[in-house]
């Protein structure tokens, strides 16, 4: 090697990257599910409480905080979160796996019923809170975590067993209350083993597995089983009525829909249009155009997701990624097939967009520690 070609090499410097597209497109997205939570509220809001805006005030503080959360938690080193404190000698992932295991047992002796559901906290003055939202990112971290501490371990079916193991005491908490956010939780740590394990076939074994648990927490329990029944005779089945009033409305929005607030299934058809059905008001405010749009921003923001789990600087960044890019497009695909009721009727938000003060923090401080991936990726200049 020349000393012209030394003295290059000791010229050029790491840069820093920061997915800035990914910060975008999120507070875009949450920018948008504003507008639209005031749009399918404002008529409820109007009657219930003499405020139009209140529901949009209520979304606006935990956006706003949620924010500025993933700001400040998109310049923390993620690999923080597996090292041990110095004082206590445990680790803040652990830490965490632990405290949404108490919280969820507190869910089962305390919860607050909303709904003819148990799955709330509440916070006296500040509200209620969702521990299941928060068991998301446990589950993200935890299952990276234990991963990376043996990923060799996954090449076999015994090794995905054992770390499954680790995971189900949490997942079988959240599942006794709350069957589809156990489900997006499982589908989280499966793909954060799936992407580690250098053996593929043997997930087939594991998927029809989760397939034949699922089935017995169906099928076992009367209100789930109803939903088929529901789901298969929506037209004439009582208690199909919401998801019809979604159909109408997802029709009668044709191409272009018929404008930003014109919606008339929110006006009291469709029950509590600002939470999970809002997809069905956005096809009929905004059309296809619209739906289409909404679908795509969600198929950019996955894509970013995915190019930081592909150059992550270590195996943790890169299943943290991965972990978060299934969460966000497992919640998208169910909720837009339960309101196009293409599968059964499950209680699943629109990431960003579906009112929920809780479900939107979380998303946006798991967006901030990917953020915060993206910011460890080094690359020359």
């Amino acid at each position: 090697m020349t000393r012209e070609e030394r003295d290059k090499g000791k010229s050029r410097k790491l840069h820093s990257y920061y997915d800035y597209n990914l910060l975008f497109l999120t507070i875009f997205l949450v920018c948008f599910g504003l507008v639209m939570v005031y749009s399918t509220s404002s008529y409820n809001a109007a009657r219930k409480y003499l405020n139009p805006a209140y529901y949009l005030e209520k979304q606006g503080a935990f956006a706003i905080l949620g924010i500025v959360v993933m700001l400040i938690v998109s310049k923390i080193d993620y690999r923080i979160y597996k090292l041990k404190f110095p004082v206590i000698k445990l680790r803040p992932v652990v830490v965490l796996y632990f405290l949404c295991i108490i919280l969820q047992i507190c869910v089962l002796l305390f919860a607050k019923e909303i709904n003819g559901s148990k799955r709330w906290l509440s916070l006296g003055p500040l509200g209620t809170f969702q521990p299941s939202e928060l068991s998301k990112v446990a589950i993200i971290l935890f299952t990276a975590y234990i991963v990376c501490l043996s990923p060799k371990r996954l090449d076999k079916f015994t090794g995905f067993l054992r770390i499954a193991a680790y995971v189900v005491p949490l997942i079988g908490l959240v599942l006794s209350q709350n069957f589809s956010t156990a489900l997006v939780m499982g589908l989280i740590m499966v793909a954060i083993c799936f992407v580690a394990s250098r053996k593929k076939l043997y997930f087939i074994v594991s998927g029809g597995l989760m397939v034949a648990i699922g089935a017995i927490f169906i099928f076992f329990v009367s209100y789930r089983s109803e939903r088929i029944t529901v789901w298969l005779n929506v037209e004439t089945h009582e208690k199909g009525y919401q998801i019809l009033q979604g159909l109408y409305a997802i029709a009668s929005g044709r191409i272009f829909g018929k404008g930003l607030g014109e919606s008339m299934q929110k006006l009291g058809f469709i029950p509590e249009s600002h939470n999970d059905m809002i997809f069905a008001v956005i096809c009929e405010e905004l059309g296809l155009f619209g739906a289409i749009a909404v679908i795509l921003l969600f198929v950019l923001v996955i894509w970013r997701l995915f190019i930081i789990a592909v150059n992550a600087p270590d195996l943790f960044g890169g299943l943290i990624a991965t972990g978060v890019l299934t969460h966000i497009a497992a919640q998208v695909l169910i909720n837009i097939a339960v309101v196009t009721n293409t599968i059964p009727s499950t209680g699943i938000p629109l990431p960003f967009i579906s009112y929920g003060g809780t479900s939107l923090l979380v998303l946006l401080t798991e967006m901030g520690i990917v953020l915060s991936v993206s910011n460890q990726i080094k690359y020359e200049k």
